[in-house]
This record gives structure tokens, sequence and C-alpha cells, in this order.
């Protein structure tokens, strides 16, 4: 028996005379690993020969040849699965079923690549190692696929990061502790914490199982207890107690149902009049579904490639009065060029949203305040992909439609300024930016970059018939915009920025300033 890197039938085990094309393409299976080997006994008890090796890189070569100009046929007879003593083996059958599929030797080695790398994603194998052995001798042509697996020593891994959090428009702190193949089916519990940058806060359950009753996808299941803080933007907080399931998670295509009993409250009791009509309790229970295609070389620096990801909404599924109604479409688009000199790229996005109450009488009725766009944030529009979001040098939730809180004199002047912004039910934002190496060594030899950029968005009211007076002139004039410089840090757990940016156009009552600006950017 020998590795898959070594010994696909005919191929015999001594790889140091393989040609390099396909030595590496076979070493790949296994991540890259090679092993030296050493003569081993034939299964007769006769020790190999210095003969026997010259034979067997004779047929390899051969082999090697053959492969190069024209398809080899094989077949699969059988997958064995060794060193899982806990993890039952239609779990692992059901990751490689690739394997079978593959009617030539080259399709078989790349058909062991994705095999590899989905055993790999499981999470719960220290090493998974992919051998190709020869078939049955009264069945030529045939091989048997040998995989071995190295069960995780440690049940428990924990982790802490930081996080993009798409809703809230902010960074968070997160810790999690996982429990893996608890009942061998590659079923992973953790729990959750975390901690916003704007004081919100997460407690979360969840379990995942790759493949529950033959499900082509992960099933992902999450109860949670979350606080979102807006007093100091729009006068009110949000709590929810909730059930989130992951239905479909591929490549391309994510589909969710979440329900939660969510509470609006206001503890300053200083709310506009917009926002203290929503107070109160209500259920949410909505379907969502995202599709999502990133070609990108890079989601912290674009150099190259397309992105795009359309994320729709239906929500109100449940009899239940006081069930929100409601749809919502969220659309993103980016493209990076590279320019060809000092590792220079332009990247430029365009994303739009659109949310809308449904029912009876519903272009009278009042769209959700949670489920409204929201612009501005300490974010950098080239990582938050997934629909309309920050402006550079506007704050957290800093422009767009408000409303005047109750009157609340400030202690010095006496003046009345407190405003709560409410925000659109539809939002367009665009941006480009120019990401180019600066000319010292020590910088590019650490990521550092510089960048030019230019950002602009808006929103506007829809529901309770305000999209009466929605006019496409009206909205592109009130577009807020802004342009800067500044200098990248890229690191292994965020994107830093340090910015100077220019207003170029507000509008009364924005919160937006020119001047030096930092923010720090996970990929979202």
């Amino acid at each position: 028996m020998a590795n898959p890197t070594e010994k696909p039938e005919p191929i015999p085990s001594t790889p140091k005379l393989e040609p390099k094309d396909e030595r590496e393409e076979l070493e790949d299976i296994n991540g890259g690993e090679e092993e030296e080997e050493e003569y081993e006994d034939e299964d007769d008890g006769k020790p190999r020969t210095r003969e026997d090796a010259i034979a067997d890189r004779i047929k390899a070569e051969s082999l090697f040849r053959r492969m190069r100009e024209t398809p080899v046929a094989v077949r699969v007879h059988d997958v064995i699965v060794k060193g899982n003593e806990k993890t039952k083996d239609h779990v692992i059958e059901a990751e490689v079923d690739v394997l079978r599929q593959a009617t030539t030797l080259q399709e078989l080695l790349k058909a062991s690549k994705v095999a590899n790398f989905n055993l790999q994603a499981l999470d719960i194998f220290d090493a998974v190692k992919i051998t190709l052995d020869s078939g049955p001798p009264e069945l030529p042509g045939t091989t048997n696929v040998v995989i071995d697996v190295v069960e995780s020593k440690s049940p428990f891994t924990g982790q802490v990061g930081t996080f993009t959090k798409a809703e809230a428009r902010s960074s968070s702190l997160e810790g999690s502790l996982k429990y893996k193949n608890i009942f061998g089916y590659g079923d992973i519990w953790d729990g959750s914490l975390a901690y916003g940058c704007d004081h919100s806060t997460e407690v979360g359950l969840g379990m995942c199982l790759p493949r529950f009753r033959g499900r082509p996808t992960p099933f992902t299941s999450r109860v949670y207890l979350s606080t979102q803080d807006w007093l100091k933007f729009s006068s009110y907080k949000e709590r929810a107690l909730g059930l989130s399931l992951g239905l479909i998670a591929s490549k391309y295509h994510e589909l969710a149902y979440n329900i939660a009993w969510r509470n609006v409250i206001d503890p300053s009791q200083m709310a506009s009049r917009s926002i203290r009509r929503q107070l109160g309790h209500n259920l949410v229970s909505a379907l969502k579904y995202t599709f999502k295609f990133d070609q990108r070389n890079s989601s912290l620096r674009p150099t190259r490639g397309y992105s795009f990801i359309s994320t729709s909404q239906i929500g109100g599924l449940a009899p239940d009065s006081r069930t929100l109604r409601f749809l919502r479409q969220e659309i993103d688009l980016r493209y990076a060029v590279p320019l060809g000199f000092y590792r220079a790229a332009l990247n430029f996005g365009v994303a739009g949203g659109i949310t809308f109450p449904w029912g009876s009488e519903y272009k009278s009725k009042a769209s959700c305040i949670p489920e409204r766009f929201f612009l501005g944030g300490n974010i950098s529009p080239v990582c938050s992909l997934g629909g309309p979001s920050a402006l550079w040098g506007f704050k957290t939730r800093g422009l767009g439609p408000n409303e005047s809180r109750r009157e609340v004199q400030d202690n010095e002047s006496g003046d009345t300024y407190e405003r709560d912004f409410v925000g659109g039910d539809v939002a367009v934002t665009a941006f480009a930016d120019l990401s180019f190496d600066f000319p010292v060594k020590w910088f590019r030899d650490r990521g550092i970059h510089g960048h030019v950029f230019a950002c602009a968005g808006n929103m506007a009211e829809l529901s309770e018939n305000k999209y009466r007076n929605f006019t496409a002139t009206k909205f592109l004039e009130t577009f807020r915009s802004s342009v800067g410089a500044g200098i990248v840090v890229p690191t292994s757990l965020f994107r830093m920025e340090l910015n100077y940016c220019h207003i170029l156009k507000k509008q009364e009552h924005d919160r937006a300033k020119s001047g030096f600006f930092m923010t720090f950017s996970t990929p979202s």
C-alpha cells in the first residue's frame, strides 16, 4: 500500500524519479505532504531487491508519460476508511462520494484533492491521508481508495477574534468554545459571547451537522439572546430572543430561517415620534436567501477579480398579529482592476437596497425601524461586502432621514439640537478605491500600502405613502460624498486604515466632518 502521491495502480511506491509536474499534483492530494519511504516486504515474505525498485520506477515513468498524452482509464472498486474510532463511516463516505464518480486516473487525482479538502473542512480531524491502492487482481484497471484519518485529540477548541456585523455596521470582539463530534456524526456544538464597539452584546448556543438525514449541505441551528444599543443615534434599544436555522449552505447559496421575539424600548424616554410609535414587543419570522459569488483574490486588499452578492428576505411567516411583515432586498457588486505598476489596483463597487411592508394597506404602513437601512460607520467600504454600508467620513447612523427628539436642553447653552436618525426604506452607495504599494521595501514586505478613495451614498423613506414624494432628481441632488487618502495596515485579524477624509457634500443634521480618522475592518 502506498500514499496517493505515489501509487495509484499500477504506480509503484517510489516517487523519487517521478516527473516534476505529476509528482507535485500527487503531493497536493494530502496537502503537499511528502513522506520518505522504505522498501517493505512483499506479501509473499520476500524482500524487495534493487532490481524490483528499478523496474517499479520504469513502470512509473511509463505511466506518467501516458498520463501526459492521454487519459488513463481506472475504476474505483472500494473506499476503505481507517482510523475513525468515533466518527461514523457514512459521515466520511458522504464527503468523499466524488471519488466514485472518477473514470480516469487524472479525474481520480483531482477528486482526491476535493475529498481531502471536504474532510479537513469538517474540522474534526487532525490529519487526513488518502491512498490509492491496487484493486483485486481479478479486476484489472481498478483501485481501492484508502482513507486514513486521525481524529482530534482534544474535542474542545476555543477562539477569540474581531468580526464585522453587517446589520450593525460595526466591529465586535467575539469568543467561542466548541465541542466537536460528541455523537460521531461530525456534529459541532458551540457557545459564543460577543461584545460590540456599539455596546451590543450577544450570547448564543449553536449546533452544526454536516450531513443531516442525508442532506447534501450542512444543517445549523442557533439559539441567541442579543441586545443592540442605539440610544445615542436613534433613541432605542433592541432586545431579541430567537432561534436561527441554517437550511442550505453551499458555495454560492444560503437559505436560513429566523424566528425571534423582539422588544424595542426607550430607556431615555426622549425618542422622536417615529421611534415611539414602534416601541414594544413584536415577532420576527423571516426567511432569508443569499446568493454570493466572489472571485476576488483577497477580501482585505483585492487587486483583481469581481464579486456579487444578493440577499432576499421575507418576514411575516406566522399567523400572529404582532408578526412583522416586510420584504427586503439588497445587492452588492464589486470589481477590482490591476493597473500593472506598484501592485496598484482600482476597486469600485455599487450597492443598493430596498425594504417595504406587505399585507393589507401596506402603502400607508410604516416599515419596521430595525429592518431599515442605515449608512455610516467606522468601517471601510472595501471590506463591507453585503449591501449599502459605510461611507468614509460619516459617523455611524450619521446621515439620512431624521426627526427631532423630545425637547432636551444642553446643560451649558440651553440649545435644543438632538435628533434621531430613523433610517431609510431605499439606500444606494458607491465607492472607488485606488490602492498602491509604497516604493520602500520595508513597507512592501509588511503589506503596508497607500490608497486614495471617493464614495457617495444616499437613502430615502418610501413607506407611509412617502413614496409619492420620491423623485430620482431629488434623490440624486441630496447625495452625500467624500474623498480622501490614507495608509492601510493589514493584519491577520483586520484591516486598519489611517485616513484623511474631506467631506464634499452633506445635508443638514448629518454627522460628518473632514479630518483624520482611523478605521478597523474585517471582511463581512
